[in-house]
């Protein structure tokens, strides 16, 4: 409400034999010596209360360390996976690192530089990342050096001995960079990549990133003129009168991308009522599920009982696979959502242990994967196919679809698949994985290794 006439922008107190005078409910104590004694003062401040409380109905939604933190690791992500300069990712520009041919990433609308204060805080992530463990060292220098900037590293660290001769360390460093800098003079002009973090220890690593840089690479129908595209029906009767747009994208693993799967007002309400419920999302580890680095992103399942969208949605899928979907023969929808340098590295989504929680559903392997794209993304976040070699971009309102399992229930190697890091924008997708009990009609087995 409004302040009380003459204390607007200003405080109140008064002292009177050591007690205090003022508001209980827009008060705050401190002491303060009067006379020779402390004695407790309370300042009133008008709004206090109101501010205090507007602050705990916020502070929830407000950003933690961990998301700090998370900010800073995504920014190395990106710099690593897609090669960026760092000189230009500072200044909010998306180049290639020098070395590297190819084309401009991304160029914003805006460009939005990050600040002294970020860079200091990305270099220390980068730093307890890499194995380092001591936080009074020259974190900022060290972090220089790592992006490849020695020379300048070499220049604070003069002036960091300068000012403290008996640093040890920098001393150390000073001869380190001089040795360094002798030994390639023309380094100091080079610029070269953060060296990416151990922990990941991908064999696929470098095709991974390949597959990312290109932001989608999939055949195109003059390149290979057994893809083509079509209208479906797959002999459904719900697809007569409307077919399905098909893209034929990889044979070997069987992939295809249907154009115009859902309309723009699905693809709304689907994340609308996803958004309260979405928790950072989890991997299988063993017999337990848990929060990996390899996979950054926020899901939250959908029931077909929350709204009708989902469950006209479930039709649709049941017609275009022909597969069975009823529960428990295929899961609860999941909707992801991936922010800025969301990603996940790497996986299958059929399970390669039979330890897998995924079998607790009792209704065997994850035979299908349906996953419908429900936002479109500025740059980055594309579909690598690791071992068979291509890439799909987002696509708005499109789902992707793969079989996971061979006829035989053998799972395909070949559909090893990651979701690219978010470049700019952020990411939705659906995901229905389908299992193979309840398909033994819909898709017969094989002895044939190769079907």
């Amino acid at each position: 409400g409004p302040a009380p006439s003459g204390s607007v922008g200003t405080s109140r107190c008064s002292v009177r034999g050591g007690a205090t005078s003022a508001r209980a409910d827009d008060s705050a104590p401190f002491k303060q010596k009067l006379g020779g004694r402390w004695r407790v003062v309370t300042i009133t401040v008008p709004g206090f209360t109101v501010l205090k409380n507007g602050y705990q109905g916020v502070e929830k939604d407000l950003p933690e360390f961990e998301d700090l933190e998370g900010a800073a690791r995504a920014v190395m992500r990106l710099q690593d996976v897609y090669a960026l300069s760092v000189k230009g990712l500072v200044r909010g520009v998306f180049q290639r690192a020098s070395g590297t041919h190819l084309p401009t990433l991304y160029s914003p609308g805006h460009l939005f530089s990050l600040s002294a204060d970020d860079c200091f805080h990305i270099g220390k992530v980068s730093r307890r990342r890499s194995g380092h463990q001591k936080r009074n060292d020259l974190t900022f220098v060290l972090s220089l050096f790592q992006a490849g900037n020695v020379s300048y590293a070499l220049s604070l660290s003069r002036e960091f001995l300068h000012y403290d001769p008996s640093n040890k360390r920098v001393a150390r460093n000073v001869l380190k960079y001089e040795k360094l800098l002798g030994e390639n003079p023309d380094g100091a002009e080079a610029e070269m990549m953060l060296q990416r973090p151990n922990v990941t220890h991908l064999e696929t690593r470098d095709l991974y990133e390949e597959l990312c840089q290109t932001l989608g690479s999939r055949p195109t129908q003059y390149q290979s003129p057994d893809l083509h595209c079509s209208y479906e029906t797959n002999g459904s009767p719900f697809l007569i009168l409307q077919p399905i747009k098909r893209e034929l994208i990889q044979w070997q693993p069987y992939v295809a991308l249907f154009h115009d799967f859902v309309s723009d007002l699905e693809a709304e309400t689907i994340k609308k009522l996803a958004a309260p419920w979405l928790q950072r999302s989890v991997v299988a580890s063993g017999e337990k599920q848990q929060k990996a680095d390899y996979r950054i992103s926020k899901s939250a399942w959908l029931k077909e009982t929350v709204d009708p969208a989902i469950v006209s949605l479930d039709r649709r899928i049941a017609a275009l696979t022909g597969l069975n979907i009823r529960s428990p023969y295929a899961e609860f929808l999941q909707v992801v959502n991936y922010g800025l340098g969301g990603h996940y590295e790497p996986h299958f989504d059929h399970a390669t242990s039979r330890k897998s929680p995924l079998y607790r559903l009792k209704s065997g392997n994850r035979i299908a994967t349906v996953m419908i794209y429900l936002s479109s993304v500025e740059a980055g976040g594309s579909t690598a196919f690791i071992y068979a070699n291509f890439s799909v971009p987002v696509v708005k309102n499109a789902a992707l679809f793969w079989w996971n399992l061979h006829r035989n229930g053998e799972g395909n190697d070949n559909t090893l698949h990651a979701g690219c890091p978010v470049l700019a924008g952020d990411k939705w997708v659906a995901n229905k994985w389908i299992h193979e009990y309840g398909q033994e009609f819909q898709r017969p087995c094989s002895s044939d290794p190769n079907d």
